[in-house]
């Protein structure tokens, strides 16, 4: 990798007086910083992955994504009646108040009241009431059954009284999680600190891959999680003061369409769209392999996955055919705005796409922008096209929250405006499987309608993969790419 030393050369030579000096903080290099720290509203994946440092939450996921106690356990009383109670010795909040049954439901009522402007409004809609026992013990009722209402309950806890006050949680978030928030100087740059130790942890945002990587290199930073292209990860993976791990992933990436758009909303557009694109291609130059392809949001080992969906090809001729169709042809070109974010390995299979759809004789004009502006975007629905990812997916009301008619933004990511009374159906009659056996089939059946609709195009599953400095120990990679390694993280001192 010559060329890639060469290039890094100069910029290692002028980041040598800026090393870190040893001490005992972790630093985690980021790709893009926290936007919300209010586990209510929060919707980027680095926020979603921070908070779970900072609060907890009644319920949590195995590695089978099966739902577990974590503050509390349950039972089940009737088909729309459960009660669940909190464990004894469970954590206080950071600023010493007992954590209480009342805290639990100040919590989700305000998710639930009216124009809460919560994205998970929508999925717990189905709970008619939340009634407090004691200290330590509630009742959730609910509008119909549901055996899935366990997995809903992962959002994180904050205080009643803060809630009450309006307290800006976003930006000063109070939780009782493993860590506490210490610091937040400036954007981008985040201090927590470990409860049980004091182990500093500082999250540092530096958007370039390069400069992070040369950061990590100089002991600048100690660790960083994906984001990364292939060539950089293979010069990490060839130092000696450096450990490279990687491990499966169940992080969903697809292509997102404006459906009232008279061009993307067109199925026969989008489907050409699909097999234009040479997935296979990408994943090995572009990732190093480190994928797989996607038919659905779920993988396939889900236990509502469904394994049976074929991949759609890359078929440039079958996508001329489908243009052709739709009225588009040499003269008349089909054009389409694609929307993507400044992050360069984004930016990079954006490109890619670009020149995919050129070979089938789609004219895409590319724009990047900041995330924050470009995530703004996508809320809003001022897009024709886009590329995200979804994180950390664990339960099927992942299809309700972004596809139903009634969940749009803010209450809902139904970003592309989907309205199809065959989808909603599909969605109902999943929730109302008595049986996860019974939604597991009924989830299966909307997948495969969405597989032929289309108003995503699957693309893959990303794998994680992790950077870690000599002296860095205990650090694991989650299935859906949390921070919870840091909960158990060491840095030993030269």
């Amino acid at each position: 990798m010559p060329w890639l030393l060469y290039c890094l050369l100069p910029l290692l030579l002028s980041l040598q007086a800026c090393t870190q000096p040893p001490d005992g903080t972790i630093r985690f290099g980021l790709a893009s910083a926290p936007a919300n720290l209010d586990p209510r509203y929060a919707t980027d994946a680095t926020s979603a992955r921070i908070n779970r440092l900072l609060y907890q939450r009644l319920v949590d996921f195995d590695e089978r994504i099966r739902p577990v106690p974590a503050l509390a356990r349950w039972e089940q009383l009737g088909p729309r009646h459960y009660r669940f109670y909190l464990k004894p010795g469970r954590p206080a909040f950071h600023d010493g108040t007992p954590l209480r049954a009342h805290d639990v439901a100040a919590t989700y009522r305000s998710i639930l009241a009216p124009g809460s402007g919560s994205p998970h409004a929508g999925t717990l809609r189905l709970i008619t009431d939340i009634e407090v026992l004691d200290d330590n013990t509630l009742d959730f009722r609910l509008s119909r059954p549901d055996p899935l209402l366990p997995g809903y309950l992962v959002i994180g806890i904050l205080p009643a009284v803060g809630i009450t006050a309006g307290s800006p949680f976003h930006a000063q978030p109070l939780g009782s999680g493993p860590f506490r928030l210490t610091g937040w100087p400036e954007p981008g740059r985040l201090l927590l600190t470990r409860i049980a130790d004091g182990q500093a942890v500082e999250f540092l945002r530096i958007g370039d891959p390069t400069v992070r990587v040369l950061k990590l290199r100089r002991g600048e930073v100690d660790i960083l999680q994906n984001d990364l292209p292939p060539e950089l990860l293979g010069y990490l993976a060839e130092q000696v003061d450096i450990m490279v791990h990687t491990g499966p992933g169940s992080n969903f990436a697809y292509l997102g369409f404006n459906l009232q758009d008279p061009v993307t909303g067109n199925a026969g557009v989008r489907r050409a769209i699909a097999h234009a694109i040479d997935r296979a291609g990408i994943i090995h130059h572009i990732l190093g392999d480190a994928a797989r392809p996607a038919a659905a949001l779920l993988p396939p080992e889900h236990w509502a996955g469904h394994p049976g969906l074929q991949q759609i090809e890359h078929d440039p001729a079958r996508a001329r055919s489908l243009l052709a169709a739709a009225g588009y042809d040499a003269e008349h070109p089909l054009q389409l705005h694609y929307k993507t974010s400044t992050d360069p390995v984004r930016l990079r299979i954006a490109t890619v796409i670009q020149q995919q759809l050129a070979q089938a004789g789609i004219d895409m004009q590319l724009s990047s922008y900041d995330w924050g502006t470009f995530f703004g975007d996508i809320k809003d629905g001022r897009f024709q096209m886009y590329s995200l990812m979804w994180v950390g997916i664990k339960t099927p009301d992942i299809f309700r929250y972004a596809f139903h008619s009634t969940s749009l933004p803010p209450e809902g990511a139904n970003r592309g405006r989907l309205a199809d009374p065959v989808i909603d159906e599909l969605i109902a009659a999943a929730g109302q499987g008595a049986t996860l056996e019974e939604q597991a089939t009924a989830y299966r059946r909307l997948q495969a309608q969405l597989l032929q609709q289309l108003p995503y195009v699957p693309l893959w599953y990303e794998d994680h993969v992790v950077a870690l400095r000599d002296g860095i120990e205990g650090y694991r990679l989650a299935l859906d790419g949390n921070y919870d390694g840091l909960r158990d993280v060491r840095k030993r001192l030269p």
